[in-house]
């Protein structure tokens, strides 16, 4: 045990005598350490963030889309494709109870973009145009007035409901109920399928959104919601329906309502076998695997770049110990003259190998921690629910693999200066 320590005091009595060098030899080793703590950091903080989304609109959600289920991720509408496949026709057979017994709330939904104007003041938007029942099946709290009624979705009326940030920034000093702003999109497709100018269409507002923030990486302040008929025939001018959201009385009865709205559409469709479905029918669960999938891979792929980097730190070092072995050859010679044996010179040039990768995961350790802090601190500060996670398998993984990394890479300059001869290594210059 003494020999040991005497060893270490040696050994970093060495490195502290070559401050600069011993810096550089660990930096790669410092950015790869950094790496791992900062993916798996970002992992657990993204599963926080996914997990905290589907809390905030349950878990008993079927979404419908058009366009045949691709098993390896979304469907195509996903990407902006218009598929018309999905109608009206399918969002009341859906409400029939017959069809789905476990559904509680129905709502056909389009999207688009367009710009909200109040006096001389403007907003681009993202504007849903949906059905009073959308409002329960995602959990919307209004902070002023009423999400628009059944009627008054199902009829068009012209009346809308403001995100918080869009009733922020048009009313900054409130007022907003009751007052009328103009709803537009910058062009739209006529009959022929070419592209005019739309007219802006003057709607009441009747409520605001509480504060939601951010969820599935969109800032759920920034929309405005008008009722369905609004949307669809005079803002997008179609005749098709972009997605069904439906809410089921119970989790455990998810499934089971899947199936339910699969052979209902089917049935819709005049569709006999599953291969041929022209819809996507997705859980939460489905999308919270997509997710999953996504980010697994990515971590993956930087966990590679980061365990590349570990690798060059490990070969900067290994030709560091190989360059410090070649200056040291005459100190070797003359250790070995005064009794130091094979085995002390290799445990000394290891030792160092070691103490300098273990100081280059432990700096590397607190490096990715405080970077991880600032990416936390960041994705809160953008409005997503992003939880500052750092475990003890990443901790013990990066001090595991910095020793690892040093004997590994240590271990032939070691044996290489444990073998040299004490009378050629005395005569070397």
């Amino acid at each position: 045990m003494q020999t040991l320590i005497s060893e270490i005091k040696i050994t970093v009595k060495n490195l502290l005598a070559r401050k600069g060098r011993s810096f550089l030899t660990i930096l790669g080793i410092i950015i790869g350490v950094a790496g791992v703590i900062i993916i798996i950091s970002l992992g657990a903080g993204a599963q926080s963030l996914v997990l905290g989304q589907i809390t905030k609109i349950g878990s008993n959600l079927v979404s419908v889309s058009p366009g045949k289920r691709n098993e390896k991720g979304p469907p195509a509408s996903v990407f902006g494709v218009q598929i018309k496949t999905l109608s009206m026709r399918d969002v009341n057979a859906l409400r029939d109870k017959n069809n789905v017994p476990n559904g509680v709330a129905v709502a056909p939904v389009v999207n688009g973009s367009g710009i909200v104007v109040f006096g001389k003041e403007n907003m681009d938007v993202k504007f849903v145009a949906t059905e009073a029942s959308y409002a329960q099946i995602q959990n919307i709290e209004m902070l002023k007035g009423s999400f628009f009624s059944e009627e008054q979705g199902r009829s068009g009326d012209n009346v809308i409901v403001l995100g918080y940030n869009v009733a922020t920034e048009l009313f900054p000093e409130g007022g907003e109920i009751g007052r009328v702003v103009k709803i537009k999109v910058p062009t739209k497709k006529t009959s022929s399928g070419k592209d005019q100018d739309s007219s802006s269409i003057p709607v009441r507002v009747i409520g605001v959104q509480k504060k939601m923030g951010t969820v599935g990486f969109v800032d759920q302040d920034d929309r405005v919601f008008v009722p369905f008929v609004l949307g669809q025939k005079q803002l997008l001018g179609i005749d098709y329906v972009q997605f069904i959201g439906l809410k089921v009385d119970d989790s455990i009865n998810v499934k089971s309502t899947m199936e339910d709205v699969s052979r209902t559409i089917r049935q819709q469709h005049r569709i006999k076998d599953p291969v041929d479905d022209d819809f996507t029918v997705r859980d939460l669960a489905d999308a919270l695997k997509i997710l999953t999938s996504i980010t697994g891979t990515l971590r993956v792929f930087l966990g590679l770049m980061a365990g590349i980097s570990l690798v060059v730190g490990g070969i900067g070092i290994m030709n560091i110990m190989l360059v410090t072995v070649s200056e040291r050859t005459r100190e070797i010679g003359l250790r070995k003259a005064i009794g130091a044996t094979k085995k002390n010179i290799r445990n000394q040039f290891l030792l160092e190998s070691i103490i300098l990768t273990l100081t280059g995961g432990v700096v590397g350790i607190l490096v990715g921690i405080f970077i991880s802090y600032l990416i936390a601190i960041g994705a809160r500060f953008a409005g997503y629910d992003w939880a500052f996670v750092i475990s003890l398998f990443s901790v013990l993984l990066a001090v595991f693999v910095s020793v690892f990394t040093g004997i590994i890479f240590g271990l032939y300059p070691a044996l290489k200066a444990a073998k040299l001869d004490p009378i050629e290594a005395l005569r070397y210059e």
